[in-house]
């Protein structure tokens, strides 16, 4: 619906995109915390931007995955409707840390960032596309990865 909606109004202020399901909280382990994004198409430039806003936020596992997610969403729709990905703004509202992440989060903000990679996604044109597509598909370029940081999920 979303990608259609935009093909057809793409000036709408209704490109919403909800993954909050009331009927189905009960038969989840845990509801998700991205529940709403708002979409918005710059019509003069071409560009397809995202706002997500996340109930609560684990600020160490969580919301970095779920920005990185989003942002792979836009680059992927911005791809099927042959727009240029924009802005990416992520709104957080119960935003924590959890006490056994504590040292985790200390050696994370130690650390410099580096230069981000580029993304090269293959050619879609459909959601089918992209179903059809694997993991491989897609590749980070000039991507340096740290070390990683491990911490357990809480459920």
């Amino acid at each position: 619906w979303l990608i259609n909606e935009i093909k057809e109004n793409p000036s709408s202020r209704r490109l919403i995109l909800s993954a909050w399901n009331p009927a189905a909280l009960d038969q989840m382990a845990l509801p998700p915390c991205h529940i709403l994004s708002q979409f918005y198409v710059n019509v003069k430039e071409g560009t397809l931007s995202c706002q997500l806003y996340q109930r609560s936020g684990d600020m160490f596992l969580g919301v970095p995955f779920n920005i990185a997610s989003y942002s792979l969403l836009v680059y992927i729709f911005s791809e099927i409707l042959n727009l240029t990905p924009g802005d990416f703004i992520w709104t957080g509202g119960d935003c924590h840390i959890y006490n056994n992440h504590l040292e985790q989060v200390r050696e994370q903000v130690k650390r410099e960032p580096l230069q981000a990679p580029k993304i090269q996604i293959p050619k879609l044109r459909s959601i089918e596309d992209v179903l059809s597509s694997t993991p491989k598909d897609y590749r980070l370029i000039d991507y340096s990865p740290m070390e990683s940081i491990k911490a357990p999920m809480a459920v």
